[in-house]
């Protein structure tokens, strides 16, 4: 889960991870709430991502849903590298 501070965040957060994993190859349904920016739903299968706005979070308290689950350590596995960005030509 990701917090967002507010409604333009939560999209560029969104936009961001899409056009990442897109990036690396992962495959992503149509998210769900991306036109709201309220609270985006991205299924990619194994990985569900949640981007709420604090008060969405605050209300659906998925945190409390999610607390029994085992947690984990993203920060320590490995994952590959994005392909870099082509550079750009000045015109």
């Amino acid at each position: 889960m990701v917090t967002g501070l507010n409604r333009p965040h939560v999209k560029a957060i969104h936009q961001e991870l899409h056009m990442s994993l897109k990036a690396a190859g992962e495959v992503c349904a149509k998210a769900e709430g991306a036109d709201l920016g309220w609270w985006v739903l991205m299924d990619y299968v194994d990985v569900v991502v949640h981007v709420l706005q604090p008060q969405a979070r605050a209300y659906y308290d998925l945190d409390n849903l999610y607390g029994e689950c085992p947690e984990l350590d993203w920060q320590a596995l490995e994952t590959p590298g994005l392909p870099e960005e082509p550079k750009r030509v000045a015109e």
